[in-house]
């Protein structure tokens, strides 16, 4: 905790379930514009987070002396007040919990933040004091988007208001009050300053500007005694006091522990849940700064959800994107907050993520909630009516994406695509065949036996032609098909019609793709989205933002893809890869130390040492190996 070399490479972040976090390093020095103690939506003003409360310096005051246990950077290096050094223990497996120890005084503290409320809440405990000990609160705040930073200006009002315990204050218009209350009384000192130029490293790291100053407004001091718990709370809404340590108890009740790897994926799991006033469901692609995107929303949802036996929170996300993607198709306006929703492969996985549940749920209760979904899918691809979307006489659907990025392979660069992915497009037209087998199947288990041979008939012409347009004499698959530009890399794309239910590749073949796979793109964090052997190989996802755009799918690993990569394992070998998808999952297990601890990156450099990088949490990774663990855990017991 005090080398800082290794300690503010580690973050914290947790949520309350509706769109807010709190988030910074386990020193609490903020690193990145994203981190802050509060971190909220403000829909009145936009639709990104917005930093309210910073962070909160804490210093003990004994014999008049004054020990401040805060920490943050400033240009030229410079870190102060150096409150790290007092950290003499840290435990995340319940809660957040740091004990500093100054002198004769042991100090703990805990952090919550309260489940579908905008409210942090932190518990100081004096666990060993021996003479009169003062504790003093200075609150660093922005008041601004996480995308922006907020500098010194005459603007911000320092008018405050008291309230029970603590006081609210704004200082924009078009914000919420921010309401700072303790559970005990205490005297606020109005004494309003600007702190200059804290740095975040994170920023300079990815070629951002990164200084801003943050606005304090004053500090509380109150007493504290021996073994006595005082709780803060900073919300946008008033609290009575008199509630917050039985309402900090109950909250630490609630919480799952993260005592192994898996308890801690099912908390990383809980955290992209988003609940909305109108009671919509979400799952957040990542943090900090993705939205609610549809591709991901459905890759994601089997993991998140079912592999964690969590069927009736599968139904509610469902609810709310079936009804978006029903919107889309019938080409009204999308009311709800998914993303994205507009790209080709999205109805695609959206019969992939059904097809899921109907493994876990049964055929008979997916027909009962899907099967008028999955018709109506299907019938507006064959139909044409997506935008982007023909399916040609050949039975494969072709996709103009030559000036747009239109797969998940999404950079671009100066207004371009990156990786210009465009015409028959290899994971489009494995989930067409495999979307077609799985809903003839529903509809001959329903009686519709005509409707199942047609598709059945489609399904038998888009398989011969996938063999015949994507596998090439070296044994792997083509990753597109454009007339005469054919695109020869070896991507990872062509895992998926391994790894599906369905698939027209024979078993030599998918064992040919496979072994390929295995040989030149997986690595212990999933598999590379590029061969070394390709050109354009790019593996290290550092630099600003155009290096890396470059470098985003020409050679980075991506976890999500190596859970298709063991699914297909399993199909193919069963028991004896066993023990190998076992150790591939060491490598995951690693990464709970790193990083937003207890989750998985975005992504990770394509070669050793293979360091996390982008976003600190992903919805589609950690969703991705709780579904491998789950697929583990039942090919074990097909084994007893």
């Amino acid at each position: 905790m005090t080398n800082l070399e290794e300690s503010l490479r580690r973050e914290l972040l947790r949520t309350n379930r509706s769109g807010a976090y709190a988030c910074s390093t386990i020193v609490d020095c903020n690193t990145r514009k994203y981190h802050g103690l509060l971190v909220v939506p403000v829909p009145e003003l936009d639709d990104e987070n917005h930093v309210l409360l910073s962070s909160l310096d804490v210093t003990v005051v004994q014999h008049g002396a004054e020990f401040n246990l805060g920490l943050h950077k400033y240009q030229g290096n410079n870190y102060s007040p150096k409150g790290h050094k007092y950290i003499r223990e840290f435990d995340c497996d319940k809660v957040p919990t740091t004990i500093y120890r100054v002198g004769g005084v042991v100090l703990k503290k805990e952090v919550v933040f309260q489940h579908y409320e905008d409210r942090i809440l932190l518990r100081y405990t004096l666990v060993d004091g021996h003479s009169a000990t003062t504790l003093r609160f200075r609150p660093f705040m922005a008041f601004r988007s996480v995308r922006q930073f907020t500098h010194e200006n005459s603007t911000a009002s320092r008018a405050y208001d008291e309230v029970d315990n603590g006081i609210r204050t704004c200082m924009y218009a078009g914000y919420p009050y921010l309401y700072m209350q303790f559970s005990k009384k205490n005297e606020f000192i109005f004494n309003p300053d600007w702190y200059r130029g804290i740095e975040y490293p994170k920023e300079q790291e990815r070629g951002y500007a990164s200084n801003e100053d943050l606005y304090v407004p004053g500090y509380f001091e109150m007493p504290i005694k021996k073994g006595e718990s005082i709780v803060f709370s900073a919300s946008t809404s008033e609290i009575k006091t008199g509630k917050l340590s039985k309402l900090f108890e109950e909250e630490v009740e609630s919480r799952a522990p993260r005592d192994n790897f898996f308890h801690c994926l099912v908390n990383a799991a809980h955290q992209f849940h988003i609940r909305e006033k109108n009671d919509d469901r979400y799952l957040l692609a990542g943090y900090p700064w993705f939205k609610c995107r549809a591709r991901d929303t459905f890759i994601s949802l089997p993991g998140l959800t079912l592999a964690i036996d969590e069927q009736d929170y599968f139904e509610f996300v469902m609810k709310t994107a079936s009804k978006a993607l029903r919107e889309f198709m019938a080409g009204k306006p999308v009311t709800g907050k998914i993303y994205e929703i507009d790209q080709p492969d999205v109805p695609l996985w959206a019969i992939w993520s059904i097809q899921q549940y109907a493994k876990f749920a049964g055929k008979e209760r997916c027909t009962e909630m899907y099967g008028q979904l999955l018709e109506e899918i299907i019938h507006y691809i064959i139909d044409g009516n997506h935008p982007n979307l023909r399916l040609d006489d050949n039975g494969l659907l072709y996709s103009d994406g030559r000036d747009k990025a239109i797969t998940w392979m999404n950079s671009t660069a100066y207004g371009r695509p990156v990786v210009p992915r465009s015409g028959y497009i290899v994971e489009f037209n494995a989930l067409w065949y495999n979307a077609l087998k799985f809903c003839a199947s529903i509809a001959s288990g329903n009686g519709r036996e005509r409707e199942a041979a047609d598709l059945e008939e489609l399904a038998k012409v888009c398989g011969e032609s996938f063999v015949g347009t994507f596998l090439n004499e070296y044994g792997y698959l083509y990753d597109y098909v454009d007339g005469n530009m054919v695109d020869w890399s070896v991507r990872p794309n062509m895992i998926f019609p391994v790894a599906f239910d369905y698939s027209p590749l024979s078993k030599e073949q998918k064992r040919s793709v496979l072994d390929i796979c295995t040989r030149e793109l997986l690595t212990p964090k999933g598999l590379r989205s590029l061969s070394p052997k390709s050109g354009g190989y790019n593996p290290m996802y550092v630099g600003p933002q155009t290096q890396r755009d470059y470098a985003y799918h020409q050679g980075t690993a991506w976890p999500w893809l190596g859970g298709f990569y063991m699914e297909a394992c399993l199909k193919l070998y069963k028991n004896t890869r066993l023990s190998f998808i076992e150790r591939q999952m060491v490598g995951y297990e690693d990464e709970m130390n790193y990083h937003a601890l207890g989750s998985i990156s975005e992504l990770f450099d394509g070669n050793p040492p293979f360091h996390g990088r982008g976003a600190m949490s992903f919805a589609m990774n950690v969703a991705e190996v709780l579904r491998s663990i789950k697929l583990l855990a039942l090919q074990y017991t097909y084994q007893k």
